[in-house]
């Protein structure tokens, strides 16, 4: 596939911190719809192998004769596998360009699902799906990296936000779609379909994707020039901030996808198909929270407020989940668990992609290694914290609302202590040029 033109590069924010990037002559077309749409699919891709698979895994304990904690670690496997493959995968992209690593992982990607539907034991689903999330990580971090490629300030904050329209797509069909594929077949058909899925998505990276990173933009070096990126990314302490404060909001969303279908189905006594719904639901408030800060608020309030907003809002929110299921108002039922549920979703709409945007503005030279960096500390605290919130067993949901609760605390924790929005620093960091908040 032959790589775009060359054409002027985006106006970039004043602040952004400088670094040897590459020639701004060098940046690449910005995407099309179609292009846009693609992106959007590949970070959805390992979202949708999860979110699909969630209202099997009741089934799965059945079928496989495991517990809930062990079938649980099916999510962990492909969560650690997606934290661990994304440190390979974006250096690599930084040195070879985004398609080759790109198709590749797809290829075994889809290998890996199609394992799945076969897995006669719970290890070897464990196993299999540890590879899809190996191989799953190269849609995600590469999709963030042309984004970096292709984008600066504001811009990439609502190209940011656009993703999480398509991306968030996911999340609602799929559990929806999983509920249905249930009553015509087993927890293997939702792999069948899965494998359809990526297939599909592959032919059309093969055919329309085009590469983004130019090879003069293309890093020569090996292991040791990607460690010096990574360790020069570290050392930056409000890119670290921004890294973990994204990494413990997102164990605060993953507690809550890795628990709810055990909180919903088994305490509560909903269906499948009233737990699926009720997780769409809740991702349409992550996707409508995500429209706004993109059409609305950024470029009129800094993302820096609209961050501590964010987090604001689901410490509330977690606050509000451990009373409740701590038994601190007495019995309640599921309306208003499911009502403070869809309030912390809604929040890592604004959350979840401009702590992203603001770590991202601080490096243009290897987006890959950043983007890389970003993703792993997410999904490696999101694969500690499934397994947490199923210690105490399928009887109580304390343990995944503390969970939500510590992740949300220690996302404002590093945004304050580390980040320091309020400081000169912080304020000559990330704000949009005419942006006078």
């Amino acid at each position: 596939m032959p790589e775009h033109a060359a054409a002027p590069a985006p106006k970039t924010e004043k602040t952004e911190q400088t670094s040897p990037a590459e020639p701004q002559a060098d940046r690449p077309h910005r995407t099309g719809p179609l292009v846009t749409l693609l992106l959007g699919c590949l970070t959805a891709t390992i979202p949708l192998a999860m979110d699909m698979y969630l209202p099997s895994l009741p089934q799965v304990t059945r079928s496989l004769h495991a517990s809930a904690v062990t079938v649980q670690l099916t999510l962990t496997a492909c969560m650690a596998g997606l934290a661990l493959g994304q440190l390979v995968v974006g250096p690599l992209s930084d040195r070879w360009g985004r398609r080759r690593p790109l198709l590749t992982g797809l290829a075994v990607y889809l290998a890996a699902t199609a394992l799945c539907v076969l897995a006669p034991t719970v290890e070897t689903l464990i196993a299999c799906r540890l590879v899809q999330g190996l191989a799953g990580a190269a849609g995600v971090v590469i999709a963030r990296a042309v984004v970096r490629d292709l984008y600066d300030g504001v811009a990439m904050a609502r190209f940011f936000s656009t993703l999480m329209l398509i991306s968030g797509a996911a999340p609602i069909a799929a559990p929806l779609i999983g509920g249905q594929i249930l009553r015509v077949t087993d927890w293997r058909g939702v792999f069948v379909v899965l494998t359809v899925v990526g297939a599909v998505l592959a032919a059309l990276v093969w055919t329309r994707l085009p590469e983004t990173l130019p090879p003069a933009a293309r890093h020569s070096g090996g292991a040791a020039e990607t460690l010096r990126a990574m360790r020069g990314l570290l050392a930056d302490l409000p890119f670290t901030g921004y890294m973990l404060a994204g990494g413990f909001a997102f164990a605060a969303l993953f507690a809550y996808v890795s628990a709810s279908p055990f909180v919903v189905q088994e305490i509560y006594g909903a269906s499948p198909q009233t737990f699926s719904l009720l997780f769409g639901l809740n991702s349409v408030g992550l996707v409508a929270a995500g429209q706004l800060n993109g059409k609305v608020l950024v470029g009129r309030v800094s993302l820096d407020k609209v961050l501590a907003a964010g987090l604001a809002v689901t410490v509330l929110a977690a606050t509000a989940l451990l009373l409740m299921t701590a038994g601190v108002f007495g019995e309640v039922g599921l309306p208003p668990v499911a009502a403070a549920l869809f309030v912390l979703m809604s929040a890592m709409g604004v959350t979840l992609p401009n702590a992203q945007s603001l770590a991202l503005l601080r490096t243009r030279h290897a987006a890959g290694s950043a983007s890389a960096l970003l993703g792993t500390s997410s999904f490696l605290v999101g694969a500690i914290a499934s397994p947490l919130v199923g210690v105490a067993g399928e009887g109580t949901a304390v343990p995944m609302a503390v969970v939500q609760l510590s992740g949300s605390l220690g996302a404002a924790a590093c945004f304050v202590g580390m980040c320091r929005p309020w400081s000169t620093r912080g304020n000559t960091r990330a704000r949009p040029e005419g942006d006078g908040n």
